[in-house]
């Protein structure tokens, strides 16, 4: 059941503020489920594939998925996530833990002071 809160929470937030699901899995994962770091990312990761085509199908019908630019973000975003699984494999999980941390506090941040 707490994996079943996880995905509506990420899915609801993911398609309200357009966010990552790994803004919201990650961090549930890890503190609901206590996932260690590797773990709870490649588990967003394969769950954002999922809630990325269930929310761009529910906004297609408005009119509101832009194809081109989606592909231009999309297609280097799928080289990027090699390089940084790749990356990933050779950090120590505190040093994801804190990147992950500092990554958050600077979006919130920015968010909050523009």
């Amino acid at each position: 059941m707490r994996l079943v809160a996880i995905g509506v929470a990420a899915g609801f937030f993911g398609a309200l503020f357009g966010v990552g699901g790994g803004i919201i899995v990650v961090p549930l994962l890890m503190l609901v489920l206590h996932l260690s770091e590797r773990p709870a990312m490649a588990t967003s990761l394969a769950a954002i594939g999922i809630i990325a085509l269930v929310a761009a199908a529910s906004y297609a019908p408005y009119g509101d998925v832009e194809v081109g630019p989606a592909a231009l973000v999309g297609f280097p975003a799928a080289l990027g996530a090699v390089a940084g699984s790749a990356l990933q494999q050779r950090l120590a999980g505190r040093t994801l833990a804190l990147g992950f941390a500092v990554l958050l506090a600077a979006i919130a941040l920015r968010l909050l002071f523009g």
